[in-house]
């Protein structure tokens, strides 16, 4: 060919190109797993992670055994919520065997709760309380308690069984771990909360 320098050289040989696929796919799956395995830390660590229900105490809402995911970055982006279903870490004063719980905010920082004639009111108003398991309206009087700063009051849906700030006092924000907000399993009862 013009311009000297001899014959163009051919692409390589297929046995060659097979052996540079196969190297390189030796290489990419074990980058992949690692990828893959660190990202899936970083979510559950940092982002969301899923729970199981181990007691009655938020039925109807929700049961033994369902899975919830929490998101646990929500309340870095804004404050809690009444109402909210958050899992917190076991209060310190509170011996049980699991070390994360699930409840509904009812109380926020600053609010008087109280109970009597089966209703609860914070700061003298009736709260409505749709979710309340049907069986099981209402609760026993109590208090009133001021909720201190950086603290919730939080009470199971199912005020019948449930051990809760009536119980172990209004826990401090600082042990939430995050707020639930869909029941992922069993698939037939998928939804948000």
């Amino acid at each position: 060919p013009a311009g000297g320098g001899g014959a163009a050289a051919g692409p390589p040989p297929r046995a060659v190109v097979r052996r540079r696929r196969a190297r390189r796919r030796m290489l990419e799956w074990p980058f992949l797993i690692v990828v893959a395995l660190v990202a899936a830390f970083v979510i559950r660590t940092f982002l969301v992670q899923t729970f199981f229900i181990p007691s009655a105490s938020m039925h109807e809402t929700l049961l033994e055994g369902d899975r919830v995911l929490v998101n646990k970055i929500s309340y870095h982006l804004h404050d809690v919520h009444r109402g909210d279903v958050i899992v917190f870490r076991r209060p310190p004063n509170f011996p049980v065997d699991d070390q994360d719980l699930i409840k509904r905010v009812v109380g926020l920082p600053g609010e008087r709760v109280e109970a009597h004639g089966r209703q609860l009111f914070v700061d003298g108003h009736r709260l409505i309380e749709p979710y309340v398991a049907p069986a099981c309206h209402g609760t026993d009087d109590f208090g009133p308690v001021t909720v201190p700063a950086h603290h919730l009051w939080v009470m199971g849906d199912n005020r019948c069984d449930s051990s809760d700030s009536r119980v172990f006092g209004p826990i401090d924000s600082g042990l939430v771990v995050g707020r639930a907000f869909v029941l992922v399993w069993p698939l037939s009862h998928l939804g948000w909360l």
